[in-house]
């Protein structure tokens, strides 16, 4: 199971994304399960409405809700959000959203070790590995 984060969503359904490419590729080319979170669908939704891409946003809101879902999706418990909160307060150093502290909690409960992501951050996690 890989972990799909908002920059590799991101990156698959803008074209001008300079990821785009390589995204897509890897997509073609992977046969394992992808995961993602309500919270990482948020993010998504809402960066790509915020950088003027709202029919795309629209367009996989509809893949995710209305449709068959790219990538089985996970709904945090409350237990996993206060974890998040404590991951949030507890590494000051890092530059980690709300969500990708989210991320990290899901990604270690359920004892995931990969990441379709572009974002740095899940490097610093530890023993998560990124790809493409």
């Amino acid at each position: 199971m890989i972990f799909v984060d908002t920059s590799a969503w991101f990156a698959l359904v803008v074209p001008s994304d300079p990821n785009h490419d390589v995204a897509a590729a890897w997509l073609h080319a992977n046969r394992q399960m992808l995961f993602t979170t309500d919270y990482v669908l948020d993010e998504t939704l809402t960066l790509l409405k915020a950088r003027r891409e709202h029919r795309r946003a629209l367009t996989l809101g509809r893949q995710f809700f209305e449709g068959e879902p790219l990538a089985q999706v996970h709904f945090l418990s409350e237990d996993e959000i206060l974890t998040a909160w404590q991951v949030f307060q507890q590494f000051t150093d890092k530059k980690w959203s709300f969500t990708d502290c989210s991320s990290k909690v899901v990604m270690e409960r359920l004892t995931i070790a990969e990441a379709f992501a572009f974002d740095h951050h899940f490097a610093q996690f530890g023993a998560v590995l990124t790809v493409p």
